[in-house]
């Protein structure tokens, strides 16, 4: 597995140090810098083809009424996003990313994982092989995004079962859960975790779902090997990724989480990845959106770590 390249990340915090601005004035900014610039493998990091990949799945726990919309939402805002109508078409457009939208077997929920497994091993192979396979391997950063009526409960889950804690601190409202919503979630949650006991990646994902869940992490994965710096999104997203900490701590690594949901659960799991987030704005859209956001600010810590002029250059000092 490819690593964080220290010679080049030490060479960038030379150029940082050597620009015309008191040393850390732009503060998160050139940490920015220099995170991309390690993982790309350049002084001076690119981001001038940037992929977002926006993944999309249904879920058998929606018959345990966990959500307030119907399943075939999911398809119809898949349409939704390759006819350029929702929100991350136009962020993408402002940051200057390319969308692709994976839908995966809307037709074919995953299981009702208070009955049984979500997926089988060869589902979870399959759609982390979907994922691996959406990736741009010319792509200078990788943008990630869900979209999936009742993956908010499938996220609680996989969180719990990854980190332990009260599901109660793990499931929030999704998509506007009312308060009787709100409590078949943790009966779900509560349900699945007695019935399942996945002890590694790929078992965990079988367990609970779902299918863009884990090819979100055979996107990641792939984006590791081929050097390419990752932005996360909300905390669907980031429930999905951390399931890879499971079987390697630093799985991450090459990962930024773009925004602080306000989903309840996104703070705990922030917190117990003792990740930092790009940004905070009150979001909880999903669909890449919060990353699409970051991107933005990623882009204005190149655009100053690789135009601004030395001290040297300007003949100051």
């Amino acid at each position: 597995m490819t690593s964080f390249d220290e010679t080049v990340a030490a060479a960038a915090r030379a150029r940082q140090n050597s620009l015309t601005k008191p040393p850390g004035s732009l503060g998160r900014l050139e940490e920015l810098a220099v995170f991309l610039a390690g993982w790309q493998g350049r002084e001076r990091p690119r981001l001038d083809r940037a992929q977002a990949v926006v993944f999309a799945g249904n879920h058998g726990i929606v018959a345990q009424g966990v959500n307030p919309f119907p399943a075939e939402v999911t398809a119809l805002m898949v349409q939704n996003f390759r006819a350029g109508g929702a929100a991350i078409n136009q962020l993408c457009a402002v940051a200057g990313a390319e969308l692709t939208v994976v839908p995966l077997k809307l037709e074919t929920p995953t299981g009702d994982f208070t009955q049984g497994p979500a997926m089988t091993p060869d589902e979870v192979d399959e759609a982390m092989q979907a994922g691996a396979e959406a990736v741009d391997p010319e792509a200078d950063i990788l943008l990630l995004g869900e979209m999936g009526i009742g993956n908010s409960t499938v996220a609680a889950a996989l969180a719990a079962a990854t980190f332990d804690g009260w599901v109660e601190d793990w499931v929030g409202p999704g998509t506007g859960a009312t308060s009787e919503v709100m409590e078949r979630k943790i009966r779900a949650v509560t349900a699945g975790l007695v019935r399942h006991k996945p002890a590694d990646t790929r078992a965990t994902l079988a367990a609970f779902g779902g299918r863009e869940q884990a090819a979100i992490c055979g996107a990641i994965l792939r984006a590791r090997e081929l050097r390419i710096p990752v932005i996360l999104d909300g905390f669907i997203c980031t429930a999905a990724a951390a399931v890879l900490t499971r079987d390697d701590p630093e799985a991450l690594a090459h990962c930024l989480i773009g925004h602080e949901s306000v989903e309840p659960g996104h703070h705990r799991l922030i917190a117990v990845l003792g990740m930092r987030p790009v940004l905070s704005l009150d979001m909880r859209l999903g669909e890449g959106s919060g990353a699409a956001v970051a991107l933005m600010v990623l882009k204005g810590a190149v655009a100053c770590h690789n135009g601004m002029a030395t001290f040297a250059e300007a003949g100051i000092g």
